[in-house]
């Protein structure tokens, strides 16, 4: 059996989660997932500016605060860090760590190679419009291939101690140890669609332990010292969920279920690089004293292509608010919404559209919102998004005159005009898994 946490479900998340992992029990593996769409992006463009940048920044001191635990008690730490630069990301761990080995996956960044590949025939068409790729080539800002667990135990099999790759999915990173592990192979599909699965229900952090949960939430002890998942897989791939015992938080087969629907489509082809899961085979039975087991699961064959995440620039979008007290407040910032649209229309300005919302009304559950005439307070939330950053840009000088020159009792505007920000949408696509090879390499 071997125990593998997951101690970051996206690049901003507690950052004291992965430490006291290491401190509070026994760990063989702390899996830190960074990675989102957008995130792709950012990465990208901070590499544009800096050839040394494009990875996690946090994630290099991280590991320098764990070298102890890594040095003394063997914990091996598995990471989608490197971003669209994990060479950059392994140096800067070597820099902060020194005497740790880390091995780096690479091959996932494609950027580069998208001519390549329109030449060869392969259209990329997005995955929900069916539009060609080339129709927003010239705006793509970042394309990476998701790359499955096998490159990642592949790199746990130079005996490094932490192992650093671009765009995997969430779940290879925990899939990633077991397969290194128990030795699976890739026909090994049930195995493999019980550890995609494992690596699902911890891809989120605390959101398995209580986290954003809706099941008695208000009971959840102690979420200030909230415990994060650990994942204890077994080599027939059965395994259970629980926590470090010292820690808060709660694992019951309710939170785990609320984890296991996240971002779930067809459940009975939840499809991965490593396999096809089968959700509907899972069976879950609570043992108490926070554990819950998973067993029972199977998966099928690997599909033919792999998916790429490509993300381009479009457009141009600024976000303004302002809060209006009672009495009067829904009037008041209905009527400010129309005066910020004709001052808009006589300035000439077309958007692709102007978006707006009441809080402390019913922005969270629109239509469903419990009928409320009088609130107490009312924020004001407009939007526009188009193709011309000065068209935007000239919007965001249209709302904080409202103060003085628009309805009574306007307030929240301390922070001034909003900031206009490109817009970078995403695009998904498929190419044949023959042509994204990976290669591991050891840095020392």
């Amino acid at each position: 059996m071997i125990r593998i946490a997951n101690g970051q479900g996206f690049w901003g998340d507690w950052l004291e989660a992965p430490v006291r992992l290491a401190e509070q029990g026994p760990i063989d593996y702390i899996v830190l997932d960074y990675l989102a769409e957008i995130t792709m992006s950012i990465l990208q463009k901070q590499r544009q500016a800096d050839p040394q940048l494009g990875y996690a920044r946090d994630f290099p001191p991280l590991v320098a605060r764990l070298a102890g635990a890594i040095r003394d008690r063997g914990v091996h730490i598995v990471a989608n860090a490197g971003g669209v630069n994990p060479l950059a990301c392994a140096r800067e761990v070597v820099r902060l760590a020194p005497g740790l080995k880390v091995a780096v996956v690479t091959g996932d960044d494609i950027y580069a190679r998208l001519d390549e590949f329109l030449a060869k025939g392969y259209e990329m068409r997005d995955m929900d419009t069916r539009a060609p790729l080339a129709s927003i080539r010239s705006r793509v800002l970042s394309a990476n291939a998701y790359i499955g667990a096998f490159p990642l135990a592949e790199a746990l099999a130079t005996g490094a101690d932490v192992v650093v790759a671009g765009r995997s999915t969430d779940t290879a990173l925990t899939l990633a140890p077991m397969i290194h592990r128990f030795h699976w192979q890739p026909e090994d599909f049930d195995r493999l669609a019980a550890g995609t699965i494992a690596g699902h229900i911890i891809e989120c952090g605390a959101q398995t332990t209580g986290g954003n949960c809706q099941v008695d939430w208000q009971t959840i002890p102690d979420m200030a010292n909230i415990g994060y998942p650990i994942v204890e897989a077994e080599p027939d791939g059965s395994f259970s969920v629980t926590k470090h015992p010292a820690a808060g938080g709660r694992v019951t087969s309710d939170v785990v279920k609320e984890q296991l629907l996240y971002e779930l489509g067809d459940p009975e082809h939840y499809i991965t690089p490593d396999c096809v899961a089968d959700f509907t085979s899972i069976r879950l039975r609570d043992l108490g004293g926070d554990r819950v087991r998973a067993s029972g699961i199977r998966g099928g064959p690997r599909p033919p292509t792999l998916k790429l995440s490509i993300s381009y620039a479009n457009g141009w979008k600024a976000i303004g608010t302002l809060v209006y007290s009672w009495p009067q407040a829904l009037e008041k910032a209905a009527a400010a919404d129309r005066i910020v649209r004709e001052r808009l229309r006589q300035l000439g300005l077309a958007f692709e559209e102007i978006y707006t919302e009441y809080f402390g009304l019913n922005a969270c559950h629109g239509p469903a919102a419990a009928p409320n005439p009088d609130p107490p307070e009312v924020q004001l939330r407009i939007g526009v998004r188009g193709p011309h950053k000065n068209a935007v840009d000239r919007f965001t000088r249209e709302l904080i005159p409202l103060v003085l020159n628009g309805p009574p009792g306007a307030t929240g505007f301390g922070e001034g005009r909003p900031v206009v920000r490109e817009i970078v949408a995403y695009w998904s696509a498929l190419v044949p898994r023959e042509e994204i090879v990976t290669r591991v390499e050891v840095v020392e």
